[in-house]
């Protein structure tokens, strides 16, 4: 009966096994092994196992799309594939000794900073993103009145979401139309530019920036509309900005006694970033300056290392890896190239009697001494101000690559835990052209790859020599 049943179930794969296999053994007594016949599946069985497959995975999709499958009283979440949109760039708030009183600088993580380093080129209209962004969780932003403000999560749809995003986007709108009506240096445009960003808010101009960066850039673009003026920026900040760090009214404060002990151990190891000076042929002076130092500390390591070159017949400042710093380091170090006092441009202070370079230096044999100056994308702030003030006044060559384009964007006021906005609070002159190396950089004379840079300036510098 039950070989009987088997056979009635599953004929296909049922063979009888021959007695003279099942008795057969060998000499040693270890027993041996044998394989079926080969055989081949009937073709109802193939059928009956092709419809079986079927129906199971197509009744397995049906359950895990409404959630329906329940295994050992697990429910599986519904699955859905979205889209990725590239995460906007974020940033991270630093306070740098003293380069501007500790001005606060926003420093990009991956492309772009307060008119820092990753921004190099003007930027578009605010494009939007066509794809659907994954929901990002909310990060709670403390409002002025210690109230959390949820953040704007992007792509969603929901009334609660919407209400959200609202309130932080008010928050932020006003809080920057209050700072520009105070604070910018012409205030009848202050003012216009006010009454835009309320006018944008209010016609829901603003309700498409779908996360903070977005937003940020916005409101940028709408402000510039009205002022025309590139050194005008709300920020956003990924990380948080700490209110420790910040006055009253939102700037940075200055720094503590141990960020001047920090910064003070850092520029006695790396020789206050005055990383080589060196005589090449021809009697051809190079410095590699890698930022422009604090003067009240580094000022003899930079009357050094000038003193060093005093006897070249040309010099050559390598400016490819620096990334600004001190307005009076850049000054001091231009003195040496003029024999009398020359305007230097500032785009970060008024117009003062200290605008001129401190010329001639006593002793110095530099002033009529042919310049190179070498630059990269990655050429920044005040070394930028150094190449731009020398090629307006046609004192120097520049050679290598344009410039990063971070012109300083004023004094920065903190909004709340991830914004702030940059307002100029001066009214420099600039009496080379009605624009700066804001966002757009400095134009070298010689345009090559950076790591070409040098190559071609000793080249140049030969050939003027020669002519003498």
């Amino acid at each position: 009966m039950k070989d009987a049943a088997i056979r009635a179930v599953r004929p296909e794969f049922w063979h009888d096994i021959s007695r003279a296999h099942l008795n057969h053994t060998v000499r040693d007594g270890i027993p041996s092994f044998h394989t079926l016949d080969r055989f081949r599946p009937r073709t109802a069985a193939l059928i009956h196992g092709l419809v079986l497959s079927t129906a199971v995975f197509s009744v397995t999709c049906f359950a895990i799309r409404y959630n329906s499958i329940h295994v050992l009283h697990m429910r599986m979440p519904e699955i859905q594939l979205e889209r990725l949109r590239s995460s906007p760039a974020s940033f991270q708030a630093t306070l740098q000794p003293k380069g501007d009183s500790v001005t606060s600088a926003l420093s990009a993580k991956a492309a772009v900073p307060l008119r820092s380093e990753s921004k190099t080129r003007p930027r578009p209209a605010t494009p939007r993103s066509s794809l659907n962004p994954l929901p990002q969780a909310p990060v709670p932003i403390a409002g002025q009145n210690g109230v959390a403000l949820p953040s704007v999560t992007a792509g969603s749809n929901s009334q609660t979401s919407k209400s959200w995003s609202r309130l932080r986007l008010h928050h932020v709108i006003d809080a920057a139309a209050k700072n520009l009506r105070q604070h910018y240096a012409y205030p009848d445009v202050g003012q216009k530019m006010a009454d835009s960003l309320l006018a944008h808010e209010k016609n829901g101009d603003d309700d498409a920036a779908g996360d903070g960066a977005a937003f940020a850039d916005l409101l940028t673009n709408q402000m510039r509309d009205v002022s025309h003026d590139r050194h005008l920026e709300l920020a956003y900040s990924h990380e948080p900005l700490p209110a420790s760090r910040f006055d009253a009214q939102g700037r940075p404060l200055g720094p503590t006694p141990d960020d001047h002990a920090r910064y003070r151990k850092i520029m006695e190891r790396e020789n206050c970033t005055f990383e080589k000076t060196e005589i090449l042929a021809h009697n051809i002076g190079y410095l590699k300056l890698n930022s422009f130092p604090d003067p009240s500390i580094c000022r003899p390591t930079a009357v050094g290392a000038m003193a060093s070159l005093n006897h070249v017949d040309a010099i050559i400042f390598d400016l490819r890896n620096n990334r600004g710093g001190e307005p009076e380091m850049v000054t001091l170090m231009a003195a040496y190239l003029f024999d009398r006092p020359e305007y230097w441009y500032n785009a970060r202070e008024n117009t003062t009697p200290r605008s001129w370079t401190q010329s001639p230096v006593a002793g110095n044999r530099l002033a009529d001494k042919p310049v190179y100056v070498l630059t990269s994308n990655r050429t920044f702030s005040g070394a930028e101000q150094f190449s731009y003030d020398l090629k307006m006044l046609k004192r120097a060559i520049l050679v290598g690559e344009t410039t990063g384009g971070a012109a300083h964007s004023g004094v920065f006021y903190r909004i709340d835990d991830h914004f702030g906005i940059g307002i100029p609070e001066t009214k420099p002159i600039n009496p080379f052209s009605n624009t700066d190396w804001a966002e757009t950089g400095v134009e070298p004379d010689v345009k090559v790859k950076a790591a070409n840079a040098l190559e071609t300036a000793v080249k140049l510098a030969e050939s003027k020599l020669q002519k003498k």
